[in-house]
């Protein structure tokens, strides 16, 4: 038979073995119950931002159907300038010395070229010069 102060001292050691389990379990329970809020936090992070990003890619879409559409205008456009200069035989002679002057043409190569008095010249080489980023 055992002595009565061992038998309590094993039911001390027990009973704290007990205690100890037992916060232990309360600590966990706590833990989990964070890192469930957490999770529950984190998947509607991650719902918002897919959500976010279905909107940017859609907009993104759409600038570029946007800008798809401005670019056929802007083509149209410049087709339609190019009819209306090639029908004007007034302008002929300025737009291509207009073009020259932008591939470097001296008075000289304009006169020749495109038939204009030295005064036209001198004109259409000051306006291209006023044009021309500083």
């Amino acid at each position: 038979m055992m002595a009565p102060w061992a038998m309590l001292l094993i039911g001390l050691g027990l009973g704290g073995l007990i205690a100890a389990l037992v916060l232990s379990a309360i600590v966990l329970r706590r833990r989990l119950q964070a890192m469930d809020a957490e999770r529950v936090r984190l998947e509607q992070r991650v719902e918002q931002m897919a959500r976010d990003l279905g909107g940017f890619r859609q907009s993104t879409v759409g600038m570029g159907e946007e800008l798809n559409v401005l670019r056929e205008q802007l083509k149209r456009l410049q087709d339609r300038q190019q009819q209306v200069e090639e029908q004007d035989p007034q302008t002929l002679p300025y737009n291509q010395a207009a073009r020259l002057v932008g591939m470097g043409a001296s008075m000289e190569d304009l006169t020749q070229a495109c038939g204009l008095s030295r005064s036209e010249a001198e004109l259409v080489l000051k306006l291209h010069a006023a044009r021309k980023p500083g």
